[in-house]
């Protein structure tokens, strides 16, 4: 069993309503648990954890991030960088400005409002696109037909870690999905991916996506909300030409779970380029 001693708190990261969101566990003073008792906190909840701990080199950055999903360490978790920043903004160990956070994934950047607002950053994501022969054994794995998919090349867009782009003719082809999950992992291996990401354009508001996540091997087969999916899907619709001169998209997830959830991402000013894009979504404590 996990070292229960340590304080496991919880918050829900980009939520909307009483229900939506995706929780998180999070140990603020981590640093006497040991790799496996990080992982086993995660098991034991069932969702991605974020663990605090001092950094590696304090002149490089402030604080430093672990994340472990129930089978696995993460290098990067969007969701529970901007939960367990709001969550020590909120207890006041933090301060309205900017912090630098180690991950395994390099430096991530997170701005706190003087409201406890938080936006963390994602470098620019590099893109490719999946070879043709590929196609068919992602839409065979998803349940659907070719004439679901908009006639769009699948693409492999990575910030912090890669996802799969596959974009649908409708919101209601996406929330129908029916996955096979038995071989959704290997298909994720097969074309270098960490997970699936339908999404369909909200044609009443072209500045709204709706999307579903299918994760190859967290240890739960979605995700009600992923941030580094949703920055990945901004630098997909660059590549593809859909996003204008647009700097802000939204996304919409969770809903096929009964856990609706509102994503922000931001690309960062020409100034700021390093900074790649925002990540931002309203987060709260969850009752104990």
């Amino acid at each position: 069993m996990p070292d229960r001693t340590c304080a496991v708190e919880r918050v829900d990261v980009f939520c909307v309503g009483e229900t939506g969101g995706n929780p998180a566990p999070i140990v603020l003073d981590a640093d006497r648990l040991s790799t496996d008792e990080m992982r086993e906190i995660a098991a034991e909840f069932g969702q991605e954890a974020g663990f605090v701990l001092r950094p590696t080199d304090a002149k490089k950055a402030d604080l430093r991030y672990r994340f472990f999903v129930p089978l696995s360490e993460m290098d990067m978790c969007g969701h529970a960088t901007l939960g367990t920043t709001w969550l020590l903004a909120n207890k006041g160990k933090i301060k309205p400005g900017e912090v630098r956070i180690e991950t395994q994934s390099g430096i991530v950047r997170a701005r706190i409002s003087d409201t406890g607002a938080v936006a963390v950053s994602q470098p620019p994501a590099k893109v490719a696109e999946i070879a043709a022969g590929k196609r068919q054994e992602l839409v065979d794995v998803l349940g659907i037909d070719e004439r679901d998919l908009l006639d769009l090349p699948l693409l492999n867009a990575t910030t912090s870690r890669t996802k799969t782009l596959v974009p649908l003719a409708s919101p209601v082809v996406l929330n129908e999905l029916k996955p096979d999950f038995a071989r959704l992992r290997k298909v994720c291996e097969d074309v270098g991916s960490t997970g699936l990401y339908p999404f369909a354009c909200d044609w009443d508001d072209e500045r709204t996506y709706h999307a579903r996540q299918f994760p190859a091997a967290s240890g739960y087969p979605e995700d009600p909300a992923t941030g580094v999916a949703a920055t990945a899907l901004l630098y997909g619709l660059k590549h593809w030409g859909l996003i204008g001169l647009r700097r802000t998209i939204r996304v919409r997830q969770g809903e096929a779970m009964g856990r609706p959830s509102r994503i922000a991402v931001t690309l960062a000013d020409h100034a700021d380029a390093d900074a790649g894009c925002w990540l931002s979504g309203e987060v709260r404590l969850r009752p104990h």
